[in-house]
This record gives C-alpha cells, structure tokens and sequence, in this order.
C-alpha cells in the first residue's frame, strides 16, 4: 500500500509568519494536530502541531503554586509560528511504502509527515491514517475491490473477491498477463489490503 492511498487532503499549510492565535484557530477548525509550515516562497520550512502552540502560551494559575515558589519568568511570550515550529520536518512522498512510514513514526516518535511530491505539499499522512486501514472489516475491504474490478472489466468480467484477514483472493478468468497484472494493482490500492492471490487462470486472449 501507497502513500497516496490513505494521505489526507486538502493540506491546511501555514506561514512562518502567520499569528499563533491565526493558526490555533485553524487547527481546532479543521480538527487537524498539525500543519506544515510554509516560507513566502512556498517553500517547507517545519511543522507546527498544538504542541508546540501550548507550549508558553497557556497562563499558570497563581492560586495553584504553593505561596513563596518563585514563577519562572519569560522574557517575551513568542507571537509567530517561526517562534514556536519544529524545524526539519521528516517527510515522504506518494509513492512511498505504507509500512515504511509507520516503522519512521514510531522510530522517529512523530505522528504526521508532509507529503512532498516535486517539491510541492500534496498531502498528510499521520498514525491516525494509518491505523484507520486496519480497522475496515473484510467485508468492506472486499467490497471496495469488487467495485474497483467491476468499473476495470465491466460487471460481466466474472471476478469474484473475497478477504481474509487482509489478504485478498480474486478467482475468475484473465485475458493475459497484463490483465493479471493490472488486476493485481487495482486490489492492493484498496487501503486495508495486505496482500492479493489471483486464483483466476488465463484464458489466452491476447
């Protein structure tokens, strides 16, 4: 499974200059964690997550230290996103492996990459993404690729789906070896799948 098979869009990205309260409201808004972090050229500059818009923006409360221990003081509460984002983002690309994102997140301890396509932001992928594909039954997973095969070959084609555990099972007839292998592709962009075993023998067509 693809990058480009679970990533979110629309990308809600934001300015390096951009007032933290601008870009806090955005996160809440949307019900996004982060947002890249954008130059005046376009150009990615880091990540800003609700994180790093806690972090010295939320006022303590006098009433809850004990009298006599001294407040840390701050010299200036920061105002924009440059003050607060992380800088060097890790990213990816569509066309990377699924499974080689999740092994980085969990390595690198971060929850969501900007995906980078020509140097351009086409997209976010976050654990949430990720862990939505393993919780889709293989009823629907079945369902999804039926559909796919169906729009692919029309619905006289003959395919029948079935999923087991992720593993997806295509018995029927092909034409070639190009159908096969394009059949192929279809049922593992099915987000969900992990695996596709084609049972149908070919019929010799050309």
């Amino acid at each position: 499974m693809r990058v480009k098979d679970i990533m979110s869009q629309p990308v809600y990205c934001v300015r390096d200059s951009d007032p933290i309260e601008r870009v806090a409201a955005l996160l809440a808004d949307k019900k996004i964690t982060a947002a890249p972090v954008l130059d005046d050229a376009g150009k990615l500059v880091g990540m800003v997550s609700e994180g790093d818009l806690l972090w010295l923006r939320v006022p303590e409360d006098p009433t809850a230290h004990p009298v006599g221990v001294e407040e840390p003081a701050f010299a200036r509460r920061p105002e924009t996103i440059a003050q607060v984002m992380s800088r060097h983002p890790v990213t990816t690309s569509s066309s990377a492996d699924v499974a080689d994102v999740a092994e980085t997140m969990l390595y690198r301890n971060i929850r969501s990459e900007p995906v980078i396509d020509n140097g351009q932001v086409v997209g976010m992928v976050s654990r949430r993404d990720i862990l939505r594909t393993f919780v889709r039954t293989d009823d629907v997973i079945a369902g999804e690729i039926q559909h796919r095969l169906d729009e692919y070959g029309g619905v006289d084609h003959g395919w029948e789906v079935t999923v087991t555990r992720g593993l997806a099972i295509i018995d029927g007839s092909v034409r070639n070896e190009v159908d096969r292998t394009v059949v192929s592709i279809i049922a593992r962009t099915v987000p969900g799948v992990v695996g596709v075993q084609i049972v149908a023998a070919s019929d010799g067509g050309s």
